[in-house]
């Protein structure tokens, strides 16, 4: 008799989780390039946080409705990307027989 399976949920965190990761909640120093200064400002003007403060998370939908065409082509991107790493992993991982079945000849 075979164990029944059980479902795997996805783990999930919420916006405010997202938000706290290191790269997204990385705060702006003042070394920064000059294009990042211009689209953090922009960013803090055009959606003046309470604490004043500007995130990733913040650029990525600001960019998102005023530039979507650009966040497109990352996207794009990284999905060809992912894609063909998933089929690099397909082709070149063994694969795995679990008990009691017999190859396919």
């Amino acid at each position: 008799m075979s164990k029944p399976e059980t479902a795997v949920e996805p783990k999930t965190i919420s916006e405010k989780e997202f938000n706290e990761r290191p790269f997204v909640a990385m705060p702006q120093t003042e070394e920064e390039a000059e294009l990042k200064n211009l689209i953090i400002n922009y960013t803090g003007n055009k959606l003046q946080p309470e604490d004043g403060l500007v995130d990733v998370n913040m650029i990525v939908e600001t960019m998102a409705t005023e530039f979507p065409e650009f966040l497109y082509a990352f996207a794009e991107e990284n999905f060809i990307r992912g894609y063909q790493l998933g089929l690099e992993d397909a082709t070149k991982l063994p694969t795995e027989q679990t008990e009691g079945t017999e190859p396919e000849e």
